[in-house]
């Protein structure tokens, strides 16, 4: 007879540990998104082990970076718009690789689209600091663009890899759509 070994299990460890594991992930898929490779192959892998509180996290940035933006009596709205923006969004992009056949859960897609939108986010920050220093419109222009390519690129990287070749550029325009109707909001933003 074999003999019985215990499962590894995490529910009996300090929240303090639990939290910061989590974190640690977080922050590793962020440099992913951050800093990309040229062999996506470990990448995409390392993608797919879904989770929600790092692109929750980078909505709610996102989102306070454009409620801080926007004038006192409309930073509530600014703040849920942006909030319900991102997740129906990422749902409908989601939706729509899985009806083209993609191989990808729904989480999982959530999470790439949410990771992805970093990028946006830091652009929106910059944006925020371009608006006081200089109001040059030009300026927050190339930042929101340069930070809409680079997000778009490590989706459509990803998208590219679950969505059969015939296929693809149905995958990838509402993918494009997604991430320019966000790009918009920072730029419009003041």
């Amino acid at each position: 007879m074999a003999e019985w070994s215990p499962v590894e299990t995490t529910l009996d460890e300090p929240v303090s540990e639990t939290i910061l594991r989590d974190l640690r992930e977080v922050g590793a898929k962020l440099r992913l998104v951050v800093l990309p490779r040229a062999s996506q192959a470990g990448v995409l892998d390392r993608l797919k082990e879904w989770d929600l509180w790092g692109p929750l996290a980078v909505c709610l940035t996102l989102s306070m970076a454009l409620s801080a933006g926007a004038p006192r009596d409309q930073s509530a709205l600014v703040f849920a718009a942006v909030f319900v923006v991102v997740w129906l969004g990422a749902a409908v992009v989601t939706l729509n690789a899985q009806l083209l056949g993609g191989s990808i859960s729904f989480f999982q897609s959530v999470c790439v689209l949410g990771y992805s939108l970093f990028p946006l986010d830091v652009g929106a920050f910059a944006c925020l600091l371009l608006h006081v220093m200089t109001r040059s419109f030009l300026l927050r222009a190339a930042v929101v663009g340069t930070c809409f390519a680079w997000s778009t690129r490590v989706s459509v990287v990803f998208f590219s890899e679950i969505i059969e070749a015939k296929r693809r550029a149905l995958a990838i325009y509402p993918v494009f759509g997604f991430y320019a109707f966000i790009a918009w909001m920072i730029l419009v933003q003041n």
